[in-house]
């Protein structure tokens, strides 16, 4: 998926940080949009080069909608066969693969400052290798719709870390009425009033925790990554390929080499990190270009239907009564997080 501060004019969740903040990667990062895209400084329509899109905005918001929503079905096919680690590893560098090839083709730089190298490797640790595993090892014990739902409260850990982290993004009530909003989705979503019975602690403790450490990088990447002076492709795939080595390190600590490699979670695995890591990411930067981070963000309202819809569907999760309405809930709430009072424009003075 907030990002250093920028001019006061914006406000903290809709406004575009100084060029060379990087995002995250993860399937819940509208947020992240408009924590993290360039200044747009161009007429709406255009790319960073001055050419016009192939495809219309309205398609790749879709486009990117499905693929994020996908990201935790994938995830789940993938520990089918992988253990947590190994689908991290396999999602980040099919991930970096994407950005790499990107960079190559624009002949973007990677960063030079050793200071940059060391932000980047905390951000790739809470925006990418944390949260990535954390969600993989969740679904091992949860199903994907829940993780998805889990992730849509994003927004709200974000609005509740910004209150203490960012001196200038003050709360309003109507934003600290979301936030007590889609905490109540949570309660209703987990089952509160029945103890949470049936509802492993576990799983839902660590997809909640993966959530929290988006706004977590966020925050961090505002703070210490903003006039860097490369571009923020440039240190997105930087950030991944750091977030590789770290699950490199890692992965054999814990895990053993697979004796296989079965086509579906193989595929799955790839397809995980190459489309909701890599293209995802190259589509998210188009669409705050294009129509801007407000627009952009609202992606993050579909990944949760999207997520329920193909765990239902496809991987046969039952869902109680519940499950989507604390989703929606926790959307609602989310919604007014991010919501800001335009204030009145004055009115014109008068001319003699």
């Amino acid at each position: 998926m907030s990002a250093p501060s920028e001019p006061a004019a914006r406000s903290a969740a809709h406004r575009a940080p100084r060029a060379g903040a990087p995002v995250s990667a993860p399937p819940s990062a509208a947020a992240a949009a408009a924590a993290s895209a360039p200044p747009l400084a161009r007429h709406p329509g255009t790319s960073e080069r001055g050419r016009r899109p192939a495809a219309d905005w309205r398609i790749r918001f879709g486009a990117l909608s499905l693929i994020w929503g996908f990201s935790f079905l994938l995830i789940k096919v993938g520990t089918d066969a992988f253990a947590p680690f190994q689908v991290t590893f396999g999602r980040l560098l099919s991930g970096t693969a994407v950005l790499a090839i990107a960079m190559a083709v624009r002949r973007e730089r990677v960063p030079r400052s050793l200071r940059t190298w060391g932000h980047l490797t905390v951000a790739a640790f809470f925006l990418n290798a944390l949260p990535f595993s954390l969600f993989a090892y969740a679904e091992t014990t949860m199903p994907s719709t829940l993780a998805g739902i889990c992730n849509a409260t994003s927004p709200l850990w974000g609005m509740a870390l910004s209150i203490v982290a960012l001196s200038e993004d003050r709360p309003t009530r109507r934003r600290v009425a979301g936030l007590g909003l889609g905490f109540l989705g949570v309660l209703t979503v987990l089952g509160a009033w029945q103890g949470f019975s049936g509802l492993d602690l576990s799983g839902t403790a660590m997809a909640l925790l993966a959530s929290l450490s988006y706004p977590i990088g966020w925050i961090y990447v505002r703070r210490t990554l903003a006039g860097t002076g490369s571009s923020t492709l440039a240190l997105t795939g930087s950030q991944l390929f750091i977030g590789t080595l770290q699950l490199t390190l890692v992965t054999p600590l814990f895990t053993s080499a697979p004796d296989t490699f079965p086509l579906l979670p193989t595929l799955a695995v790839v397809a995980l990190g190459a489309l909701g890591t890599g293209l995802a990411v190259l589509l998210q930067y188009g669409l705050v270009e294009e129509v801007g981070p407000t627009t952009a963000q609202m992606v993050t309202y579909f990944i949760p239907v999207i997520a329920t819809a193909a765990g239902v569907a496809l991987l046969g999760e039952q869902l109680s009564w519940n499950t989507p309405v604390g989703a929606v809930i926790v959307l609602a709430g989310a919604f007014l997080t991010q919501s800001r009072t335009v204030p009145a424009a004055p009115p014109p003075a008068d001319r003699p």
